[in-house]
This record gives structure tokens, C-alpha cells and sequence, in this order.
């Protein structure tokens, strides 16, 4: 007997080594069982064994029997409406759709002969008399399943023609700007409305009318762009005919080849092939071996991929003596030279600890890791950080704390087995949305939702989902929330004594629960500080305490805070004290807003760590370095991004190299970082465009986009995943190599040949990475560290049985209120966020049509203090706090609380960090990005700011003008 074990799960990776071998280019019909009862039956005469509910069409497939269809796909429920998958059943009448029929045992099933091959034909008969017959210049030549059907059927001829009704004239809808809806070529097989509403979870596209008169419409028969449809491409990627075509694939062709490449914009990692004509990328198509997104995307993976060949790209190298000069377009050569000079004299003249760097979050572990080793090895001192700084590094200092590592428990798909899922401080649908269909996805079939934000977001009108409870609190009073829903866990009886008393250290739990359970914690004590009802937030606690998994996901609204740490803690806290902690369904999952964020701690981007947060005090570890490197390592941590900046003001920091981050948009307070990066001798800044940070710049080295490179990135649940270039580098040069030519030229030798050299050392030496390799990699497709000998596949689910500090322990998280209140100058509360089409500072999406969606930052203002102010829709409003102004639109929303605003900083010029304080973490000096008091008043012109800001940005883009007479492509083989 030939058996097939087909246990629910596609092949991890493009090794083919998942369980039961499955190929993920190949396209199973249905959704897998995940039954452990096999079922034994016969198919054309070969006997095989699937597991019980599985479908005739995927125990066939899984035999390598091949059934037409059309309406069917493996990530969509079974719908049997096109008819073409029938097949003959021993015993039975009729010819059943095989897609809709489960197998069941001793089953005999027919799936070739004469009745079924004349039924078929007549079928596709019909739906071709209805089609245009122009697949010679139709997109889709090639690439289209109802050709590929109409072939296999055998159909040769039409006996009906085209003179009755018909659809053939339906005007084609081209208003999204990367896909065009051409009704004509619909077959109505609905898989695209299946998928927005099974994969996506918006439910933007239905079927309009019945029988003939039945059509796919987007809303109300609304034009895409005016409908709900958020352009994930589930639809596009659903359509068996040109119907929905991406206009890339319009305007090129069909692409030839393809790659496997892992998305560089949010913490998800989705994985996609990159599919190419030549040199030329035509479509990024969402990978279904992809363990973070099983087939699935958002717009900005999907399609802004267009920034990657935009003109703006920095295609050489420039130097200047200062930013006031025009740019002088030079040889790799030549500005590595420069570089590694004014790095050299600046030392010379102030000091060792004089210069520093700042790693990136958007480029590959390797690169970041060779980043922080070149400050450490060539600069010789712990000046190195990373953007994690001002966004997640208070989730390192809370977890490490109390569970002993310095990353979320899960992976996504845990979510699917979750009870009670708590989001706190995030917005999955517009920051993390592959992931956020998930969610949605398990909200549909049943478990409750709790969400903790100033802000009402979207999940919370989740589509056919379980109605959500949602805390809208005051900005800067979670950690009152959070002590509040403790009390109630701990004073009802909600705790999981069990899990406390054998998994934490109970010291800690005594002074914890003797803290919590004081009445001062109490819901109804803390109500006039967080703004919410008691009723409401014990009702939100019995949710969680009671469910039989509780899961908690989090964002920057927990971090961003000055008691970001201490809100960490409390979140711990919750989980230990409820047992939501080593299991699926369960944890605490930080929400990654960068695609390497977690990759760039990991890597030891932080002052005080080295790779795997091993702490530079500690001798043994800075001795295994020591040799690895051959070179001493100093034993003090350096200094903090928050710190360069105030040493620049006052004099002793003269240098930085930064790669991949635009600290002058992103950090706070603005004005403070431009003062800061204006007081330097030697701004170092490698990327791909000229950024904000890189106007203050003396070298701007070319940097490459991951479509460019080789290399890895780990995702928001420890999961590393390749990076494989797609296309060679324009500037000649990847990330890693210029890192390595910098360093040979200070005299620290780096020779690498290929980005898996690096991962091997990175192994050698992090005691969480030491399984990891390329191979392996390649063979399982992605790893979750810890990879070790312990765990040598990876480690899917973390603290099953113990914790790395051995038991969890809980931490005392006294509430204090931020320093940034309001009062009558200040009277309004700002918190800030993100929005689906944009990305962090923009760079990158605003040079695509992504725009179309957001093309400013507005400032969103409940109606009340509208109504206060005499605002209306559209009023340019000043914004001012304690540190700055700026000018933005109003957009009128009942979003948030009165008394509170929101705004996003995609864009530049909006200036939203402007206003923000350098207010930080009081352990991590993360900034209080998301609590901000401001005035908020109508006015008639920019503030001061922006007119410098436009001013400046006008001079810096024309002392780039001169470089726009390209040199020769550089040669960097003598670098490498």
C-alpha cells in the first residue's frame, strides 16, 4: 500500500522536508485534516491512506492524480460550485464533486472515463462561450488555470456562439494603481470573495445578482479604490483567469524564473517569490511554504516593491567637507578611504570613545552583526545601538527580567488556538496585517477579543467576529491598567496556583500578590486614572483569567512609555500568574515593528550586550569573543543613541556611521536630534536614499534594498528567515561588504566571502544560534531560536518546561504618572501610530504608488474638542508642546477619548516628532513617544519648523544635483 500522512501543515521551506514531503508549488484543492485517524481507499486503482476528513480532490492531488478544477484552492474552504472536479464513486449515484466529498474507508474512486471526460468538456463548454478568446494577447497567456483546464478537458470547439446576452463588453475597473478588474473574463467561480473573506478577513468583495446576471463587486459595485478593499492581493493571487492581474504583469509579461526571498518591511517576515523577467522584477507573489504567512500578504509586500528601482536610489558613493557643500561623487575606493580617515582623526583628536554607530533594523542579521563587531573590534569601544532603542528595548529589559529571555513566546499560528486574545498598545491590521488576518481569522470562530488602546482600531470591528471589549484608556496609564486586571485575577481567584507554584520562585509571587491585592490596585481605586469603568475592566480581567488559553499581544503603546519596562513586567506578571505561559494558545507576543527589529537585538546592537544578549561585564564571554576576534573588548557599555546625542551637543562625540535608519525622523524631539547631528565632525550614513539623516551627512555610501542581497532576518516570533537576492546590488556593493571594507581600511581585518560565513561565526559564538546555518535553513525553510543542541530544530513555543532563569519572577510594577501632564496650556494628550500603506519613516513607501492611500499625516481630533476650537474637516490646526510646533490637517474621528489626538509620522515634513519630548523608559530610555500634551489651535501657515524643514531640504537636494551626472558603475571588486 502506498500511504500519504498529510498532517494539516504545508512544507516548511523550499527544502520540500516538511512533514509528509509536501511540495508548497503545488496546489492541494482543500485544506488539510488535521485528524490523526487515517482512511484507507482507492483512487484509479492506487490504494492510499489520508487522514479522516480529507477530500477526494486532495487525496488524489496527494497521490499525484490530477482532477480539474477551478473554484477549488487548498487555502479556502471547499465549495464545489464549478463542477469540473466530479468523479465517479463506487456504490454511489451520480457524480459528486470531489472537493466537497470526504474520503471515507474502502472508498473506490474514479477519477478518468468517458462519461467524466464528456461531462467536463461540457461544462468548461460553457463557461468558454461566455469568455473572450483572445488568450494569444491576453495577460494572463500562459499563466491562466482556465486555458490550462480548457486543454486538459480536451475542449476543441464551441458549439454556442456570442449573439445572445453576454458579458463580453463590461467596462474593465482600473482604479487601484497595481491591479485592474476586468469583469469580462470572470468565470464567478468566487474564489476571489472567498478569499477576502477567508484569508483577508475584510469582506470587501461579493457576489452581486443570481444566476447569468451574477458578478464579483467590490462594496455596492464601488470601484476598488472606493471600496473596503485594503489591496492585500488575496484576490489577485486567487483568480484563475486575467480577471484580477497585477499591472506589472500587464505591462511586462509573464515572469521566467523566480526566487524565495523573505519581505523587508513589518515584524511578520512574510515570505515571497520574487518572480522575474531577466533582471527585471515583474511581481512579488506571496510564498505558501512561508511558515509567518502561508501564502498571504499585505499591500506593501505584495506590491510597493517599486522604491527598490526608483530614480532617487543612491547609486555611488559622495563625500563632503561639510553639509554645506555640494556632493563630490568618488570611487568605493576613495570614500572608504575618507571614511576610515576622519574616523581615525576624530579619534586621535578627542578620543576612543569619541565615535559610534548605529546598527539597522531593516538590514540582515549579518550586516547588523558585522555593524556592532566593527564598533566593538575597529572603533574599540560599545558606542553601538540600534533603532530597538526607541521602540522595543523596553520588551528586552521586561522579559529578561522576568522570564530570562529577550523575545515573545509564540508562534503566530499559537494564535489559532487562543481562547482570549489581549491586544494591548497595537494595531495589527495597519502595523502587522498578515498577522492580523489571522487573528481575525480565530476572532470569526469564536474566541474573545480584548483590546487596550487609547484609540478604538479596527480589529474591534472585525467582520462575523465575537464582539470585542475594548479599554480605552488615558496615554500613559497602562501600567495602572495593567495592575488593575491583576487585582482582579488575584482577589477572585483567577490565579493557576498549579503553574505558580511549580514554575515561579515564590518569594517573588508573595511580595507580587501582597502588592497587587491591595485595594489601591483595584479597578475601582483606578478609575479616575485610566478613564475606564470598573465594571468594565473586571470584565475584561474574568475574560482573560478564565479563559482555558489566554494570549496577550502587545506593541508600541506598551513600550514607548516612560514605565514601558515596568509595563512589560506587568504583562509577564498577568501571564505567569494566569499559566498562560509555555504552551500554544498562550504567551507574550511583542508585535516587531521593523523587519529585523528582533534580528538586530538579537545580533548585539545594544551597548551592554554582545550577540545573544551576553553582557560585556561578564570575563568569560568577553573572552570567547576575545579570541574569536583577536582583539580586546572593553568591559563598560557604551553609550545609549539618547546619549551620542547629548555628548555631540556638549562636544566629546564627534563621529557616527549609521547604516539603514533615519534617526532624524524617527528619534524625538527633533529639533534636539538636528542639533545633535549638526554638532558632529563626520556623519557616516549608508542607505538607499538621501534620508533626513543623511542631508547632515559628510559620506553617504550607497546602500542595497534586500532585494539586493544575501543574508537573513528574524521575524517578530524568533523566526529566521532567509534572504536571497533577487537582483544584483546597484551601487555594485551589499551592506555586509561595505561594513567589511570600512573595517579593513581601520586597520581590523574582516574577510568574508558570502553572508553564511558570517551566520557560521555568529553560531560559534551565540549559544541560542548555534544549529543555525544556511543549510539547514535552506532545509527546513526557517528556524524559531533557540537552535541548539538541546533544541536542534528550533524552539516553536518557548518556556514548555522551565525558564532560562530557571523559575519566572514576578516584579513589583508600582504605577507612576508621567512627567508629560497636561494642564491649561497643554490641555490635549497626543499619542502617535501607524496606517496601513505607509511604512516607519516612509522612505520607502512614499516613493510608490502606496501614496495614493496617504499622502499626509493629519492630526485626527474627537469632534467634541473640535467643536471646542471651532474646527472643521481639513483646518490646517498648530500643534504645539513643551518642545516644538508643527502644522498638520484635521481629520475629525471619534476614534480616540476627548482630550485625546492622534497622529502618524510617514511623511517628513508633518514634523509629528517635533513635538514629541525626549521624555524615556526609565530603565531602557525608550522615548515616551505615545504621551504628549499639546494645544492644538487653527492656524493659516507652516509653523517655523517646517519652513526650515522645507528650506533645508531644498538646499541638501541641490547640493545632490552635481552627482546626478553619473559616473561609471564603480568597480568594488578590490574591496571585497
Amino acid at each position: 500500500m502506498l500511504q500519504y500522512f498529510d498532517p494539516g501543515t504545508l512544507n516548511r521551506g523550499t527544502g520540500n522536508r516538511g512533514t509528509g514531503g509536501l511540495n508548497p508549488d503545488i496546489y492541494y484543492g482543500t485544506q488539510p485534516s488535521t485528524s490523526e485517524t487515517l482512511v484507507s481507499l482507492s483512487i484509479d486503482g492506487t490504494d492510499i491512506a489520508v487522514p479522516e476528513g480529507t477530500s477526494v480532490l486532495r487525496a488524489a492531488t496527494l497521490a499525484g492524480i490530477n482532477i480539474p478544477k477551478l473554484c477549488a484552492s487548498d487555502n479556502l474552504e471547499a465549495f464545489g460550485s464549478c463542477r469540473l472536479c466530479a468523479v465517479e464513486i463506487e456504490g454511489r449515484r451520480g457524480y459528486p464533486a470531489s472537493c466537497t466529498t470526504p474520503v471515507s474507508e474502502g472508498m473506490a474512486v474514479t477519477t478518468q472515463n468517458g462519461k467524466l471526460a464528456k461531462l467536463r468538456r461540457n461544462i468548461m463548454e460553457l463557461y468558454i462561450s461566455d469568455h473572450p478568446l483572445d488568450c494569444l494577447t491576453c495577460p494572463a497567456n500562459g499563466d491562466c488555470e482556465l486555458q490550462d483546464v480548457a486543454g486538459a478537458v480536451g475542449l476543441r470547439e464551441v458549439r454556442y456562439g456570442f449573439e445572445g446576452e453576454n458579458h463580453l463588453d463590461v467596462e474593465v475597473d482600473d482604479s487601484n494603481p497595481y491591479f485592474s478588474f476586468d469583469p469580462s473574463k470572470c468565470i464567478v467561480c468566487s474564489r476571489c470573495v472567498r478569499a477576502c473573506e477567508e484569508v483577508q478577513g475584510t469582506f470587501a468583495l461579493t457576489i452581486d445578482g443570481r444566476g447569468f446576471d451574477s458578478k464579483v463587486s467590490a462594496g455596492q459595485n464601488d470601484p476598488f479604490m472606493d471600496s473596503e478593499c485594503v489591496s492585500c492581493g488575496a484576490c489577485v493571487q486567487a483568480c484563475p483567469t486575467s480577471t484580477l492581474m497585477e499591472k506589472s504583469v500587464i505591462d511586462a509579461g509573464q515572469p521566467e524564473h523566480s526566487v524565495v526571498t523573505t519581505c523587508a518591511y513589518c515584524g511578520v517576515g512574510c515570505s515571497f517569490k520574487a518572480e522575474m523577467k531577466g533582471d527585471q522584477l515583474v511581481r512579488m507573489v506571496p510564498y505558501k511554504g512561508g511558515d509567518a504567512n502561508h501564502g498571504h500578504s499585505c499591500v506593501k509586500g505584495r506590491f510597493a516593491f517599486g522604491y527598490a528601482t526608483h530614480k532617487d536610489r543612491i547609486k555611488e558613493p559622495m563625500i563632503r567637507d561639510s553639509i554645506n557643500d555640494p556632493w563630490k561623487v568618488v570611487s568605493w575606493e576613495e570614500a572608504i578611504e575618507f571614511s576610515a580617515r576622519k574616523l581615525k582623526d576624530t579619534q586621535a583628536r578627542y578620543g576612543r570613545e569619541s565615535i559610534g554607530g548605529i546598527t539597522s533594523s531593516r538590514c540582515t542579521n549579518e550586516e547588523t552583526y558585522l555593524v556592532q563587531k566593527l564598533i566593538r573590534a575597529a572603533f574599540g569601544n560599545n558606542n553601538t545601538d540600534t533603532c530597538a532603542r526607541v521602540c522595543h528595548s523596553p520588551t528586552g529589559f521586561g522579559l529578561k527580567t522576568t522570564m530570562g529571555e529577550s523575545a515573545g513566546t509564540q508562534t503566530f499560528d499559537s494564535v489559532m488556538k487562543a481562547d482570549t486574545i489581549v491586544v494591548i498598545g497595537a494595531n495589527p491590521t495597519d502595523a502587522h496585517p498578515v498577522f492580523a488576518s489571522q487573528m481575525r481569522k480565530r476572532l470569526r470562530q469564536g474566541a474573545k477579543l480584548i483590546v487596550i488602546d487609547p484609540r478604538r482600531i479596527d480589529l474591534l470591528k472585525t467582520p462575523h467576529g465575537t464582539e470585542g471589549i475594548h479599554l480605552p484608556l488615558r496615554p500613559g496609564t497602562n501600567v495602572a491598567m495593567i495592575n488593575s486586571l491583576a487585582h482582579v485575577i488575584v482577589t477572585e481567584g483567577l490565579e493557576d496556583k498549579t503553574f505558580i507554584e511549580s514554575r515561579c520562585e515564590p518569594a517573588q509571587y508573595k511580595q507580587w500578590r501582597e502588592f497587587i491585592a491591595e485595594e489601591r490596585h483595584s479597578p475601582e481605586a483606578l478609575e479616575a486614572v485610566t478613564g475606564v469603568s470598573a465594571d468594565l475592566v473586571r470584565q475584561a480581567a474574568r475574560a482573560y483569567g478564565e479563559a482555558g488559553n489566554g494570549a496577550i499581544y502587545y506593541g508600541l503603546g506598551v513600550t514607548e512609555h516612560s514605565q514601558g519596562s515596568t509595563m512589560v513586567m506587568g504583562i509577564a506578571n498577568l501571564a505567569m500568574a494566569t499559566g498562560n505561559i509555555g504552551r500554544e494558545g498562550v504567551g507574550v507576543n511583542p508585535l516587531r515593528g521593523q523587519n529585523n527589529v528582533q534580528g538586530s537585538c538579537d545580533m548585539g546592537s545594544f551597548p551592554h550586550e554582545l550577540p545573544g544578549y551576553q553582557h560585556v561585564g561578564d570575563p568569560a564571554v568577553r573572552a570567547r569573543f576575545q579570541e574569536a576576534w583577536n582583539v580586546a573588548i572593553d568591559d563598560e557599555p557604551g553609550l545609549r543613541i539618547p546619549n551620542m546625542f547629548d555628548a555631540a551637543i556638549a562636544g566629546s562625540f564627534k563621529a557616527m556611521y549609521v547604516q539603514g535608519e533615519d534617526i532624524a525622523q524617527s528619534d524625538p524631539n527633533t529639533q534636539h536630534v538636528e542639533a545633535a547631528l549638526s554638532s558632529l565632525d563626520c556623519l557616516i550614513v549608508q542607505d538607499i536614499f538621501l534620508n533626513e539623516t543623511a542631508k547632515y551627512a559628510h559620506v553617504l555610501l550607497p546602500g542595497s534594498t534586500f532585494l539586493e542581497k544575501n543574508g537573513t532576518f528574524t521575524n517578530a516570533e524568533r523566526r529566521i528567515n532567509r534572504v536571497r537576492k533577487v537582483m544584483a546590488p546597484v551601487a555594485g556593493m551589499e551592506d555586509w561588504e561595505v561594513t567589511m571594507a570600512l573595517s579593513n581600511a581601520l586597520g581590523y581585518p574582516m574577510q568574508y566571502r558570502h553572508p553564511s560565513d558570517i551566520m557560521d561565526e555568529i553560531a560559534r559564538l551565540t549559544p541560542t544560534f548555534t544549529g543555525v546555518s544556511y543549510d539547514k535553513l535552506d532545509e527546513l525553510g526557517s528556524i524559531q531560536w533557540p537552535c541548539n543542541d538541546e533544541h536542534p530544530d528550533g524552539t516553536p513555543t518557548m518556556h514548555t518546561l522551565d525558564f532560562p532563569i530557571g523559575k519566572g519572577k514576578f516584579a513589583v510594577t508600582e504605577y507612576v504618572a508621567s512627567e508629560e501632564k497636561t494642564n491649561r496650556k497643554f490641555p490635549l494628550l497626543l499619542t502617535t501610530g501607524r496606517i496601513l500603506s505607509q511604512y516607519n519613516v516612509g522612505a520607502q513607501t512614499r516613493r510608490t504608488e502606496n501614496s495614493q492611500w496617504h499622502q499626509e499625516d493629519v492630526l485626527e481630533v474627537h469632534p467634541s474638542d473640535a467643536e471646542l476650537r471651532g474646527i472643521r474637516e481639513g483646518d490646517w490646526l498648530g500643534i504645539t508642546s513643551r518642545v516644538g510646533q508643527t502644522v498638520l490637517r484635521a481629520r475629525i474621528s471619534d476614534r480616540m477619548l476627548p482630550g485625546v489626538v492622534y497622529t502618524t509620522f510617514h511623511h517628513p515634513g508633518s514634523g509629528a516628532n517635533v513635538i514629541t519630548t525626549d521624555s524615556s523608559d526609565w530603565a531602557t530610555n525608550c522615548p515616551e513617544y505615545k504621551v504628549t500634551a499639546v494645544q492644538v489651535e487653527k492656524v493659516s501657515q507652516p509653523s517655523e519648523w517646517q519652513r526650515h524643514f522645507e528650506q533645508f531640504d531644498q538646499r541638501q537636494q541641490g547640493l545632490l544635483e552635481p552627482s546626478a551626472s553619473h559616473m561609471e558603475q564603480p568597480d568594488a571588486t578590490a574591496l571585497k
